[in-house]
């Protein structure tokens, strides 16, 4: 397999531990780091040692006249996303972007049109929907197990202070837009993205952080015949015991990124009881409370990867397929646009006062 040549913009958290770890991996075998680009001096002067061969540039505007580029991975701050993944676009490069899509709807409808319009790839990296934990989940759903899902519940949340500029809504920080694309893209991905799927409520709120970008979010989505979604997002709950919880009509599913437990009852082996008008009684007629002890079924197990492993090394190899094969992408721009209308919606109905703050000198912004 002949390796893709691939040009990665930024190396902060996402850019060096996600996309660079992947691509010095041995689970690569698609992409080979050719340009990588960082405004800062010793980001730069790393990345010759961590990618060998490579070459550094301070402005991504470089990448415009190389023409051995394949794909170029847009990992730049949140509030960079749109402008500069529409530049490279324009330039006919082919571009995965990290999440958040973009700011608002807008935003990514206009990339998407762009992308189609110069005739290139466009890629979001929502990993997620292809995490082994989400996958089961799915299948375990579908299966009908555990009857009618009444309701599903997403936890994505910790007890954390930041400071750091993810907490400032200038830079698109906050909750929604910075961890709510991987929860919120699965809440849609349980509602199988119908589009009458609706936020029927919402409330965001600055708790803990030191900027002035919400780190509490809880959002209830709908979709007709199909379970409710109870979302949280939380910087203030160092007990939450799960990722996923499924609660149906047969039973329930508890999920971690890493493990789940089943329990689930079957209709042949527990036949239905008829209704008693009147009090219950035993067989001494002593009134007693309604009750009765049901035959469970009990699976325990663990998921073969992560988000941060398996599920990168899928949307990589999808990744490859689309460039070289034609293959559709599993994840698609329309998945991760649909994700941005609902954060764009929460941030509506929930406008949070913003602050001004002071910035070095050396900051470049577009």
């Amino acid at each position: 397999m002949e390796k893709l040549r691939l040009a990665l913009i930024g190396q902060g958290r996402s850019g060096k531990d996600i996309h660079g770890a992947f691509c010095r991996s041995e689970a690569n075998t698609f992409f080979t780091v050719r340009y990588v680009v960082d405004a800062d001096e010793i980001s730069r002067e790393r990345a010759l040692t961590l990618y060998p061969g490579c070459e550094t540039f301070s402005d991504y505007r470089a990448l415009f006249e190389k023409n051995d580029v394949d794909l170029v991975v847009n990992a730049s701050y949140s509030y960079m996303h749109y402008p500069v993944t529409r530049d490279l676009l324009e330039h006919g490069k082919n571009v995965l972007v990290e999440k958040p899509f973009a700011r608002n709807l807008y935003e990514c409808r206009d990339l998407i049109r762009t992308a189609k319009r110069n005739g290139v790839l466009l890629a979001v990296f929502q990993q997620t929907f292809l995490a082994p934990f989400y996958l089961e989940t799915r299948k375990m759903l579908e299966s009908g197990v555990l009857g009618r899902v009444e309701q599903i519940s997403i936890r994505y949340s910790d007890y954390g202070r930041r400071w750091d500029w993810q907490t400032m809504q200038e830079n698109l920080g906050g909750s929604v837009y910075n961890t709510g694309p991987h929860p919120i893209g699965l809440a849609l991905g349980f509602l199988d993205f119908d589009p009458q799927a609706r936020v029927v409520y919402s409330r965001i709120a600055c708790d803990v952080t030191s900027g002035d970008a919400e780190d509490y979010a809880k959002i209830l989505f709908e979709a007709p015949g199909k379970p409710l979604i109870d979302l949280e997002i939380s910087a203030v709950d160092p007990f939450s015991p799960y990722t996923l919880k499924l609660t149906g009509t047969r039973g329930a599913l508890s999920v971690t990124s890493s493990r789940y437990e089943l329990q689930y009852w079957k209709e042949e082996e527990n036949p239905p009881r008829p209704v008693v008008s009147g009090t219950l009684r035993n067989e001494d007629h002593q009134p007693v409370y309604c009750r009765e002890e049901l035959l469970w079924h009990k699976e325990s197990g663990e998921f073969a990867g992560t988000a941060f492993n398996s599920a990168v090394a899928s949307f990589y190899s999808d990744l490859y397929g689309a460039l070289t094969e034609g293959r559709p992408l599993r994840v698609t721009p329309d998945m991760a646009a649909a994700v941005i209308a609902v954060i764009e919606k929460v941030h509506a109905d929930n406008p949070l006062p913003m602050r001004c703050w002071p910035h070095e000198e050396s900051e470049v912004r577009p």
